[in-house]
């Protein structure tokens, strides 16, 4: 009888090379402590990386032990780059038996989205037109300059101080949407160009830090409406009852810090006119001092310089003064508004780690395109387009609209657009229902 053969050994440099297998059941265990997080069904440890992640260590945590390639392609312009540097934290790999993505999100829906991203890249869809945002550039240039000039023409009476202020809104609200063009890496093809530019228009044209923006904006787009991951939503439940889940939720807990079943009247006190001027004003440098971000100070510091320079002298220190906060209670209403009713009246709960087109569809929506909808809301009318593809350019997101409508439907995803005036209506609607459901349920329930 021959004898059994000798199993030829492995060598240890072949062993060293073989990947280490994951189920999902071990990846969402990491979702805290020494968190995880899944690419292209390569697993990695990102532990060490939280830190030094440009886009902040919190919109990472927000997808720690989920599967992250939606979110990985929608936010990364150079994405070979950025897999050079994920090299160092790759730890393994999924098991072959394991689904993808997790069991938890649509894969029919994921698979045809993803195609239609492919098709979105070859249609050219994700390059910009230079011209388009020079353009925005040089009319947000020439409202500030006639600001300046109507005063100076017109004297300083309460007609020219008032439609100066008005011009000097806008020239802030259309250089928030020009930031968060340049923030969202949607201009440039490499992000060193757009970097310098969202400085520029955030810093210089309006005040602000940019790190502070990249900070709370990217979580917002990694976990729309999704408590205790959207900054966005962090009003619920200090001052208000958000969504039907968290307000019922709110109310049988027995929870009450506002007498929310009025918010939708206090609303008008406490949101569009207080939330610029009365809690971003200062939080900004509370920021930039925390977590020392000098060079967003030195930015930030140059549009206040400039400001009191240019307007001082006409205007003196209390219409200096007077001015200033003119502006930004009328930037606050223009912005608040604006955000609010592409999000306030959708879904808000808890993450469920679902798919990335049903996470974004389901806590936006759109309003009807027209040439006045297009600049006033700086093309976040088409709230839907921007949050599933947020690097494409503003300009083209009426091309991809129709067929992220078709995919919505195939799938029997619920597709919103509005009028202008309905969605602001919305928003009160919607506190008004949440309201009323945190009553319900905190006397009730």
């Amino acid at each position: 009888m021959a004898p059994d053969p000798v199993p030829t050994p492995v060598p240890a440099s072949a062993q060293l090379h073989q990947p280490r297998y994951f189920t999902w059941e071990e990846v969402a265990q990491h979702s805290e402590k020494e968190p995880w997080l899944v690419i292209d069904r390569k697993v990695y440890n990102i532990s060490d990386f939280t830190r030094r992640h440009p886009g902040g260590h919190r919109v990472l945590y927000h997808y720690a032990g989920q599967d992250a390639t939606d979110p990985f392609m929608a936010f990364h312009i150079n994405k070979d780059l950025v897999r050079k540097y994920m090299d160092s934290l790759l730890i393994g790999e999924l098991a072959p038996e394991q689904p993808s993505p997790e069991p938890t999100k649509n894969k029919a829906l994921t698979d045809e989205f993803r195609e239609l991203r492919a098709t979105v890249e070859r249609m050219g869809l994700l390059k910009a037109n230079r011209l388009f945002f020079l353009l925005s550039l040089l009319h947000i240039l020439l409202l500030d300059v006639a600001a300046w000039l109507i005063l100076w023409i017109f004297g300083t009476s309460l007609v020219p101080f008032f439609l100066c202020a008005v011009l000097l809104s806008t020239v802030q609200a259309q250089a928030g949407w020009l930031q968060h063009d340049f923030g969202h890496l949607s201009v440039f093809s490499t992000s060193t160009w757009n970097h310098l530019l969202h400085h520029f228009v955030i810093g210089h044209l309006k005040g602000a830090p940019a790190s502070w923006w990249n900070h709370m904006h990217f979580q917002h787009h990694a976990k729309p409406n999704c408590f205790g991951k959207d900054p966005d939503i962090k009003m619920h439940p200090l001052f208000f009852a958000l969504g039907k889940v968290l307000s019922v939720e709110l109310g049988k807990q027995k929870k009450k810090y506002m007498p929310y079943n009025h918010q939708h009247k206090y609303f008008f006190l406490i949101g569009p006119p207080a939330l610029v001027p009365l809690y971003f004003q200062w939080y900004i440098f509370y920021f930039v001092f925390m977590r020392k971000k000098w060079m967003d100070l030195a930015w930030m510091l140059s549009f206040y310089v400039r400001f009191l320079v240019t307007y001082l002298p006409l205007v003196g220190l209390k219409g200096f003064l007077g001015l200033f906060v003119l502006v930004r209670f009328l930037e606050s209403l223009w912005f608040v508004w604006v955000t609010q009713m592409n999000h306030i009246p959708m879904h808000i709960d808890h993450d469920q780690n679902v798919d990335w087109v049903s996470t974004q569809v389901q806590a936006t929506c759109n309003v009807e395109q027209s040439a006045f909808n297009d600049w006033f809301c700086g093309h976040l009318n088409f709230q839907i387009e921007h949050h599933l593809f947020p690097t494409m350019p503003r300009h083209n997101y009426y091309k991809v609209a129709p067929l992220v409508q078709s995919l919505c439907t195939k799938h029997g995803i619920e597709y919103k657009s509005k009028t202008l005036l309905s969605a602001f209506a919305d928003i009160i609607y919607s506190l008004k229902e949440s309201g009323q459901l945190w009553l319900e349920a905190y006397l009730h329930q």
